[in-house]
C-alpha cells in the first residue's frame, strides 16, 4: 500500500511550551510535545496521564437513570426474583455478561445468563429470548450491549411481566424502548461527563453503582477489569478519558492476575510470560472469544469467561480455538471473493465507498470482511449477505468518517440498523440493495473529505537516531495502552542508509530486516519492514532514504530496541 506522510512541525510556540512541559515532568521535549498534541498541556495533566488512578473514575450515578437501576435490583434481591443477564454475541457483549454476571453471583444465585443465537435470533434482544424468560420465570432482565433500539421488545416483555435495565453504547433513536431504566452515555440528555464507553463499561459503571449503594467495597470490583480492557480493546473504542483508566488498570489485572478463562485463552494463544498489550487483546484473545458466536454460539464463550476450573476451562479454550481456525478459513476464502468483485468493478473506482452483496457469503463472518476491504481499499464499506429472506450485513470505516450518518441517511429503506462512528450492523429487503448502494454512495461521495480515502500515516515527530535512546523508549512505554485517540506515536528520520547487512526474510521473502545508520550519528539501529519487500532493491543500492516507524522492544533482545518500520520512501534530493 502506498502511504500518503502527513506531518506538522511543531511552532516555535509548541516548541517553548514542550521544552517547558518537558521540564516539569522530567522528559525530553519530543515525547512532552506528544502530550500536547493529545490535549495534555499542564503537569497535573501529564501525571494522570501517566498513572491513570481508579480513584478518578467518574461517579456512576451521574449517568441518568443509574438510581433507578440500582433500585430496581435491589428490590429485584429483595424480592427473590430470578434475573437474567443478556447479552451480545460480540466480544463486548460476552465480557460485559461475564462480568455483570460474575459480580451479582458473589451475593445472589438466583441469576442466569442467556446469549441470543447469531444465526436463529440474530443481533438484541429476540422474540425466542424473551419466551424462554418467561418459561423460566425471569422478572428482570440486564441487557448489555444492545437494546436501545428495541422499543418493540421491551413492550412486549412489559407483557409478560419482565422489566428490562438497558446498559448500551449504541447511538439511540429519537424514541427510547420502555425500560425501568436505560443506562447508555449516548442518550440525547446524558448527564454523564464520558461518552464514549463499550458495553462492558457501562455494564462496570453499573456494577460500580451497585457495590456504592451496597456497601461494597470498590476492591471487589478490580478482578474484574481484565474483561474491560479486553473489551475496550476489542471494540475499538478512544483510549482517552475514563476508557484509559479501565483499560490500564485492566491490562494490569490481565498480566498478574487474569481470570480462569482468559487465562486459558491466553495460554492458547501463546502469549503466556509475555506482556499482554492491547494490540495483543485485538489480534489474539478478541478474534477467539469472537469466534464463538460468529461460527455456532456466543454462550460458549461466556462458558469460559466464567469458567472457575482452569482445566475445563482450557478444554473450552481449545474448543473455542478450533472455531477461530475455521473462521480464518471462511474468512479468507469470502476476502478474496470479495476482492475479486471489487476489481472486476471498475466503477468503483469512481465512489468514495464499496457495497457489496453475496446470498452465499456467512453471516457471522461479514465484519470481518468488511474491515479486511475497508483496510485495503480505504473507503467506507457495507457487506451485505441473506440471511433468512433478507439482506444483512456489516458497514466499516476509516478513521475520521461517521459510517453512522451514513446508513442512517438510508433509514427508510432499512428495516433496522445500529452501532457507532465505525462500525455498524444492518438488515433491508434484497430489493432495496441497488437503491440503497446508490444513495449510501452519494452520500458518501457528497461527505467525505478526500484525504479520507487516502491511507495516511500521520507523524508525530521528525528525529535522528541519536535521540532514540533506551531512556526514550522507557517514557514512551508510558503512553500505553494505546487505541483510538491515543495511537502509537509514529516517527520519522530522513536520510538513513542500510548498514550493509540488512536482508529479505519471511516464508516468501516478503519482509525485510534490517539495519540502519544516519547521517548524523553512528548508531546502527535494527528494523523490522513487514511485507515491504519490493523496497529492498532500493534500500541495497546505496541510496539514502526516509522511513517511518514505531520505536519496540526487540523481543529477542530484550536490553535492545527495534523500529517496526511501517513506510519507506526514497529520500528526496
Amino acid at each position: 500500500m502506498h502511504f500518503k506522510w502527513n506531518y506538522q512541525p511543531p511552532t516555535s510556540e509548541q516548541q517553548t511550551a514542550a521544552k517547558e512541559l518537558g521540564e516539569k515532568i522530567g522528559m525530553s521535549p519530543i515525547l512532552a510535545n506528544l502530550l500536547i498534541q493529545r490535549g495534555i498541556k499542564t503537569e497535573s495533566a501529564a501525571k494522570r496521564f501517566f498513572r491513570p488512578m481508579l480513584n478518578e473514575l467518574i461517579d456512576p450515578f451521574l449517568m441518568n437513570d443509574m438510581d433507578v437501576a440500582v433500585d430496581r435490583l435491589n428490590d429485584a434481591m429483595g424480592r427473590k426474583e430470578r434475573i437474567m443477564v443478556y447479552g451480545d454475541y460480540d466480544v463486548d457483549g460476552c465480557t460485559a455478561v461475564a462480568l455483570v454476571y460474575k459480580f451479582l453471583q458473589q451475593f445472589y444465585s438466583n441469576i442466569e445468563y442467556y446469549i441470543p443465537d447469531r444465526y436463529e435470533e440474530g443481533y438484541g434482544i429476540s422474540k425466542k429470548g424473551l419466551h424462554y424468560a418467561a418459561e423460566k420465570g425471569i422478572k428482570l432482565i440486564i441487557v448489555l450491549d444492545c437494546g436501545i433500539k428495541a422499543i418493540e421488545e421491551i413492550a412486549y416483555a412489559k407483557s409478560l411481566g419482565i422489566d428490562f435495565i438497558i446498559c448500551d453504547h449504541h447511538v439511540p433513536d429519537d424514541e427510547l424502548p420502555n425500560a425501568v431504566a436505560i443506562l447508555n452515555p449516548k442518550r440525547e440528555d446524558s448527564t454523564y461527563p464520558f461518552k464514549d464507553l463499550c458495553g462492558c463499561g457501562v455494564g462496570f459503571k453499573f456494577m460500580q453503582a451497585f457495590a456504592k449503594n451496597n456497601g461494597i467495597p470498590f476492591s471487589r470490583l478490580i478482578p474484574l477489569l481484565d474483561f474491560c480492557a479486553v473489551s475496550i480493546a476489542a471494540d475499538i473504542v478512544p483510549i482517552m478519558g475514563e476508557n484509559r483508566i479501565l483499560a490500564y488498570h485492566g491490562l494490569k489485572q490481565l498480566n498478574q492476575s487474569p481470570s480462569v478463562g482468559l487465562k486459558a485463552i491466553i495460554d492458547i494463544c501463546g502469549l503466556t510470560g509475555r506482556e499482554i498489550t492491547m494490540s495483543d487483546i485485538v489480534f489474539k484473545i478478541g478474534p477467539r472469544i469472537n469466534a464463538s458466536g460468529r461460527m455456532q454460539n456466543g454462550t460458549e464463550a461466556v462458558d469460559l469467561l466464567v469458567e472457575k476450573d482452569l482445566n475445563k476451562a482450557l478444554a473450552e479454550a481449545n474448543h473455542i480455538n478450533e472455531y477461530n481456525e475455521q473462521r480464518k478459513d471462511v474468512d479468507k476464502q469470502m476476502t478474496e471473493e470479495a476482492n475479486q468483485i471489487v476489481e472486476k468493478l471498475e466503477s468503483q473506482k469512481h465512489h468514495a465507498s464499496i457495497v457489496l452483496y453475496d446470498e452465499n457469503w456467512k453471516k457471522g463472518v461479514i465484519g470481518i470482511v468488511a474491515s479486511r476491504l475497508t483496510e485495503l481499499y480505504y473507503r467506507p464499506t457495507v457487506v451485505l449477505t441473506k440471511f433468512n429472506g433478507i439482506a444483512t450485513g456489516s458497514a466499516r470505516s476509516v478513521a475520521g468518517y461517521d459510517v453512522y450518518d451514513a446508513i442512517k441517511s438510508c433509514r427508510d429503506l432499512l428495516e433496522n440498523f445500529g452501532g457507532h462512528t465505525y462500525a455498524v450492523g444492518l438488515s433491508l429487503k434484497i430489493e432495496n440493495i441497488p437503491e440503497f448502494r446508490s444513495r449510501f454512495q452519494k452520500y458518501v461521495m457528497e461527505h467525505i473529505q478526500p484525504e479520507q480515502t487516502e491511507a495516511t500515516l500521520d507523524i508525530d515527530a521528525v528525529i535522528d537516531f541519536k535521540d532514540v535512546t533506551k531512556r526514550l523508549h522507557n517514557d514512551l512505554k508510558k503512553f500505553a495502552p494505546h487505541g483510538p485517540d491515543n495511537p502509537k506515536p509514529l516517527f520519522c528520520t530522513r536520510n538513513v542508509y542500510d548498514y550493509g547487512t540488512s536482508k529479505v526474510v519471511g516464508r516468501q521473502q516478503e519482509h525485510i530486516k534490517l539495519e540502519l545508520v544516519d547521517s548524523k550519528s553512528s548508531n546502527v539501529l535494527n528494523g523490522i519492514a513487514f511485507g515491504q519487500s519490493a523496497s529492498a532493491r532500493y534500500i541495497k543500492s546505496k541510496r539514502s532514504f526516509d522511513i517511518v516507524y514505531t520505536i519496540e522492544d526487540n523481543i529477542y533482545k530484550r536490553t535492545e530496541v527495534q523500529l517496526q518500520i511501517e513506510d519507506i520512501q526514497p529520500s528526496e534530493e
